[in-house]
């Protein structure tokens, strides 16, 4: 069995994630603790008592589905998984690509935590709220996807941003030409095309300005060899080199996603099986969407960080 582990982006938040793994496991609960000490404020209050509103703003959504993610790993290593031992690969989701670099032992959790609050915040600030916009097309495939992106662009910028799966791909920029996009992918014939509840403009070129504050940010921080190798999302194979890898983190925060392409390189290196770490099951769906063949494991609470070990023997 060859196995995969990956990490969850945006959008999986929900209240009250990971509580369960802290009061369970004290390994995940001093993740918590630490992303809090690294962040100055008691994020953690928020993730298991606050409001969703607050909880999805993206600078405390990054970095509380990091840490969400880590106490799940932390979890099963606190019932006896090596990691280099349990995955072949890791990979993660635009912000989950972070979590991904952290289980590696790539980042330290604090530095991640603190890349992941300035990432958030830039990200944010990059484009004025209102002039953005990200839609879903669904049941149309990439290269039409992108055409109806380049079609709807009319000198403003429309790109595709998540190549999810092989009838999911969402389009991001300008809030004008992300509508046509949408107008023009109904009447190529999508299944659904809609706009998404999201603050900003993500992985466009819209994002430069973040993209800038993350090349001054990542600077400052020490990157190492992961320990298992990462299927960056720009790239969509395998890296392992720290210099690269701080070039791709950058290049991630205007490039695409691509997320069906990573998967399909993963299956061709012999993974059979992945395991989603993390809060929610969407990447699941989306793997079991892109190659039937892959098994899925979503591993978010105490219960199934121990039948995940039963497993792994």
């Amino acid at each position: 069995m060859s196995r995969a582990f990956v990490f969850p982006g945006q959008g999986a938040q929900v209240v009250g994630m990971g509580a369960d793994l802290a009061a369970a496991y004290p390994a995940a609960r001093a993740v918590f603790d630490e992303v809090d000490a690294a962040l100055g404020e008691k994020l953690s209050a928020l993730i298991w008592e606050g409001e969703q509103e607050a909880l999805t703003l993206t600078e405390n959504a990054q970095p509380a589905l990091m840490a969400t993610s880590l106490a799940a790993l932390r979890a099963l290593e606190a019932e006896g998984m090596e990691m280099t031992a349990a995955a072949r690969l890791v990979a993660g989701h635009s912000l989950g690509e972070y979590s991904a670099l952290a289980a590696a032992g790539a980042l330290g959790i604090a530095d991640c935590a603190r890349l992941l609050r300035i990432r958030g915040r830039a990200m944010q600030e990059a484009v004025p709220v209102g002039e953005g916009a990200m839609a879903a097309l669904l049941g149309l495939d990439f290269e039409t996807a992108r055409a109806v992106a380049e079609e709807a662009a009319e000198g403003e910028v429309c790109q595709a941003a998540n190549d999810n799966d092989p009838a999911q791909v969402v389009v991001s920029g300008h809030k004008a030409a992300v509508e046509r996009a949408v107008d023009l992918a109904r009447a190529r014939g999508a299944r659904r095309a809609v706009l998404l509840p999201v603050s900003a403009p993500f992985h466009c070129a819209l994002m430069q300005p973040a993209a800038e504050a993350m090349a001054q940010a990542l600077s400052e921080v020490e990157i190492r060899a992961p320990r298992v190798p990462l299927v960056a999302n720009v790239r969509a194979e395998a890296v392992s080199d720290p210099a690269e890898i701080r070039a791709l983190l950058v290049a991630q925060v205007t490039g695409s996603v691509r997320w069906r392409e990573s998967v399909q390189y993963m299956a061709g290196e012999g993974v059979t099986e992945i395991w989603e770490i993390g809060a929610g099951k969407a990447l699941s769906g989306m793997v079991r969407r892109i190659d039937r063949a892959i098994a899925c494991r979503a591993i978010g609470t105490a219960a199934e960080v121990q039948e995940a070990a039963e497993a792994l023997g």
